[in-house]
């Protein structure tokens, strides 16, 4: 017993020592264990969020072949990403993560860009899961059909965020405990659904999964591409095991993993539970045209009290989701204005001495998730928001990284990478954020292109000509060898 404790210790102080090797000190309480950073960025990636506040897009846009065919797609896509991404947490696991990646191998200019889009997709999709979790918990809580809906939903919303950032303000040991709770009740509750709507609910025939009935207003070759952010939106958020870095035991090793894992584990889950719910649709065309299709499908298959329950399921996993996604934000607004990349920096980058937490960055967090979702208001705008800003700024540290490989600038890597596979790995995951780029912003998204069009523009100015360039040093530059 004397040898494990005297292990763990050795262990801490070489994290330790790691961290200040690359310019920092050990400000936050590093508890989480391999399970616990995994279940971080599973909890955010959510298939009972994603898949499920999404299932209506998609079926609308898609029909049944996006959820069997679709899925697939793009879980294969976004796994090079997954691995573009664990690599470079192995070789720098900071809380900064993205944008020191960027920094370290590229310069300060880079990293303030993949830091912002960072922090821009980080805000969307903070209000994404708390807007389409006050959307399944309207009807729930018996108000959907009330004269004041917009105003009631937003008051609820705000709930939501405030739970989220009272309990993050708390410490990360409650957080910790409850994102292992999520991940397990994830798993619960996909292995619930499947149960229920297997055995106790009729189905249509395998060859229903390839039909591609849809009732959007394009035909089926644009319609199709569309629907894929349903499987897109879900898999964000997977960063948050390197954010976590600095609170993670091992993390070289740990993080990589927890990156890898949460999107390989929830393709496999993810996959099972749309199979099953699309199979359980009972009419096609009502459940299209029903104002939230995945409640409809249960209610329908399983009848009313039964799908109510299942609903509460999904909705109690959309909270976790929630909550684990403020503490990645927090972290990532404490990490960069510790490197004073954001306005009042000082004030953003405090550490609570009593609950070793960042709490001006986790208020921060859960009040620019509300505006952002007062100004979206249309959910697939918001979603499609998080989703370009997020992969803008997984592609930038993958494209930097790639080419500081190949010219020499970082020839040692961390225990954890893809060896020659490397290089069409990261090439591969490149394609896919630039035709992410593309699909996103096409109608009836046009609203995410003109945001992003626009904060792209204000972002250049701004660091150009608002004194950024100038005050801005970046993070300390790391020893890369």
């Amino acid at each position: 017993m004397a040898d494990v404790e005297l292990s763990q210790e050795a262990t801490a102080t070489n994290d330790e020592a790691d961290l200040k090797a690359m310019g920092y000190s050990q400000e936050l309480f590093r508890s989480l264990g391999g399970f616990s950073n995994f279940a971080v960025s599973f909890s955010i990636i959510s298939i009972l969020t994603g898949a499920v506040t999404l299932y209506g897009h998609g079926l609308i846009h898609g029909g049944p072949l996006v959820m069997s065919f679709g899925w697939i797609l793009v879980t294969l896509l976004v796994l090079p990403v997954a691995a573009s991404l664990a690599e470079l947490a192995s070789a720098f696991p900071t809380a900064g993560a993205l944008y020191h990646w960027s920094s370290f191998l590229g310069n300060k200019h880079w990293g303030w860009f993949t830091a912002m889009f960072n922090l821009i997709g980080q805000f969307a999709i903070t209000a994404g899961i708390g807007y389409g979790l006050a959307d399944f918990l309207m009807p729930l809580l018996g108000l959907a059909d009330v004269p004041n809906f917009t105003t009631l939903r937003l008051v609820v919303y705000a709930v939501i965020l405030l739970s989220h950032a009272l309990l993050n303000h708390f410490g990360i040991g409650l957080v910790g405990i409850l994102n292992d709770l999520s991940a397990w009740y994830h798993m619960a509750g996909v292995a619930v659904l499947l149960v229920a709507l297997g055995f106790f609910a009729p189905h249509q025939s395998v060859d229903f999964l390839w039909s591609t009935q849809h009732t959007a207003d394009f035909p089926y070759w644009y319609a199709f591409p569309v629907a894929l952010l349903q499987a897109a939106w879900t898999y964000t958020g997977y960063d948050a095991s390197a954010h976590v870095s600095e609170e993670t035991k091992n993390p070289r090793l740990i993080a990589p993993w927890g990156i890898f894992l949460s999107v390989a584990v929830s393709g496999i889950f993810g996959w099972l539970l749309l199979l099953v719910v699309t199979m359980s649709i009972q009419d096609l065309s009502l459940a299209q045209a029903a104002s939230n299709p995945f409640i409809h499908i249960l209610s329908t298959a399983l009848g009313h009290k039964m799908g109510f329950a299942l609903t509460w399921v999904c909705a109690i996993a959309m909270w976790f989701c929630g909550l684990a996604s403020v503490t990645s934000n927090s972290r990532m607004i404490y990490a960069f204005s510790r490197d004073h990349g954001m306005p009042l920096s000082r004030f953003w980058a405090r550490v609570s001495p009593r609950f070793k937490t960042p709490a001006q960055a986790i208020w921060l967090s859960a009040a620019a998730a509300f505006l952002l979702g007062v100004y979206g208001q249309v959910y697939s705008v918001i979603v499609s928001i998080s989703t370009i800003a997020l992969y803008i700024s997984y592609g930038l540290p993958i494209f930097i990284g790639l080419r500081a490989r190949k010219s020499g600038v970082w020839t040692v890597r961390g225990p954890w990478h893809l060896g020659k596979h490397s290089g069409w790995i990261n090439c591969l995951s490149l394609f896919w954020v630039v035709v992410m780029c593309v699909l996103f912003v096409i109608p009836p998204n046009q609203l995410t292109g003109y945001t992003i069009g626009g904060l792209s523009i204000f972002l250049v100015l701004l660091y150009q000509y608002g004194g950024i360039r100038k005050r801005y040093d970046g993070p300390p530059k790391s020893h890369l060898d």
